[in-house]
């Protein structure tokens, strides 16, 4: 009897693999408001799967990605697989006539405005666009402003005598008064076993920048007594770093002075280079943000854990002191993840991810390990990765990119995030789930780190 209930679990087991199952649309009807769509899903891969009569693909692994146009108004969908059949019903909604929004033009105040920073990490743009690669810093909570006009959402910030940056609207609260310039009464310099420090002493906190480069540039706007009214101090990095790489850096405002770290190179054994160094793997999404959902149903949070306990593991292998910003199912906010990182010293931040696609794309176009960072310290870590997974892995090479990505534009570590594949792509999904695939994917990451350091 035991073995007769056994073998029917097993049984019974198969045929829910093999079910038809529909993930995205989510719902069976619904409203899509593009020219294309797609179905994602699983079902049986030894029966005949159509979609209004047209044989769709469908991978080994029982996954399958399908791309349907889509007309305006209602659109009906039968899905076939052997005896079992779904219906779905697309509306795409007529298109709205489009409206000619003018540009905000940019309205010059007769006279400068005065403002402070009422929430910390507010940024400071070089353009007055919310989103991009253009961002100057991110200034603290209580820093004055000098506002010469606006523009849209934005206000003009005077930053040094001819240069201006933008600030949202939301991140100001002016005041009845006050002073354009600051005074630098000079600086300390620390050195540390870990860090180069520079102490600058101003009366006030002021915009600034850090330009990465050689040399390495420490700016300080509106400051008296200085040309254009801008201090700034050249740091030789192939100089000071032995002619190694710029390894992370932090700066903020300690009551009126101006702190910059900048972390000193790290000694390589070339037999063993990861040994004793400090890395962050975090496994993006988790609790209630379960991100993509894959073919086969998988969520993003787990395979994204799956990887980065591999990973873990790997580096650990290796002599690496990791840490992990979740080992378990849990909520965690993006910056609290780069918080945590920080507080560790960690000098590698590296967060893991599954790709996916929006609507009038096609899944099964869109394939393989992206590699994303903001800062150019971090470029030169994601092509030695990208190009060690894709290798190693024989995945599609999806490029690496440069965004503004909330886990990338940490500057205390090097930081990049790394979409390893597509769930919605059927091959890619059924290669993430995998245990051995999952296992040589973090000895392709490991291999990149290593391969990184040694140059």
């Amino acid at each position: 009897m035991k073995k007769f209930i056994f073998t029917l679990i097993i049984m019974l087991t198969a045929q829910s693999v093999y079910a038809l199952d529909v993930v995205y649309p989510k719902k069976n009807t619904v409203t899509i408001n593009a020219n294309s769509t797609f179905f994602i899903g699983s079902s049986d891969p030894k029966k005949k799967l159509t979609i209004n009569g047209q044989n769709v693909p469908v991978h080994s692994s029982g996954g399958f990605a399908y791309v349907v146009q889509l007309n305006t108004g209602g659109n009906n969908f039968n899905i076939k697989s052997g005896s079992e059949q779904l219906n779905f019903t697309i509306t795409r909604p007529s298109p709205k006539a489009a409206k000619n929004i003018p540009e905000p033009l940019f309205k010059e105040y007769d006279n400068i405005k005065y403002g402070s920073v009422i929430n910390d990490n507010s940024p400071l743009r070089s353009t007055p666009i919310d989103s991009g690669i253009n961002r100057i810093a991110h200034l603290q909570k209580g820093m004055p402003l000098s506002i010469d006009g606006e523009k849209g959402d934005f206000y003009r910030v005077i930053i040094g005598s001819s240069r201006t940056g933008w600030i949202n609207k939301s991140n100001i609260r002016f005041n009845d008064s006050g002073t354009s310039l600051a005074t630098l009464n000079g600086y300390d310099y620390i050195d540390t076993d870990d860090f180069f420090i520079f102490v600058f002493h101003l009366d006030k906190m002021t915009p600034f920048e850090l330009e990465e480069g050689e040399p390495f540039k420490i700016k300080l706007f509106n400051v008296a007594d200085k040309p254009d009214n801008t201090y700034i101090m050249d740091f030789p990095i192939h100089e000071s770093f032995g002619g190694k790489k710029l390894l992370g850096y932090s700066a903020r405002f300690s009551g009126t002075d101006f702190i910059v770290k900048i972390r000193k190179p790290v000694l390589t054994d070339l037999s063993k280079p990861l040994k004793g160094m400090k890395i962050a793997i975090d496994a993006g999404h988790g609790g209630n943000e379960t991100g993509a959902v894959g073919c086969l149903r998988d969520y993003e949070k787990d395979l994204n854990l799956a990887f980065a306990k591999q990973l873990e593991q790997e580096l650990k292998h290796r002599g690496a002191d990791v840490f992990m910003t979740r080992n378990s199912d849990i909520n965690l906010g993006l910056k609290e993840r780069v918080e945590m990182a920080n507080d560790e010293n960690a000098l590698l931040l590296i967060s893991l991810h599954g790709n996916a696609l929006a609507d009038g794309e096609d899944p099964n176009k869109r394939s393989g390990t992206s590699i994303y960072y903001y800062y150019p310290q971090a470029k030169n870590l994601a092509y030695n990765i990208i190009t060690t997974m894709t290798s190693q892995l024989g995945i599609n090479n999806d490029k690496v990119h440069q965004r503004s990505f909330a886990l990338v534009r940490n500057t205390n570590a090097l930081s990049i995030l790394i979409e390893i594949g597509y769930v919605i792509n059927p091959q890619d999904n059924a290669k993430m789930r995998d245990k051995n695939f999952q296992k040589a994917t973090a000895k392709a990451i490991a291999d990149g780190i290593e391969q990184f350091f040694k140059n």
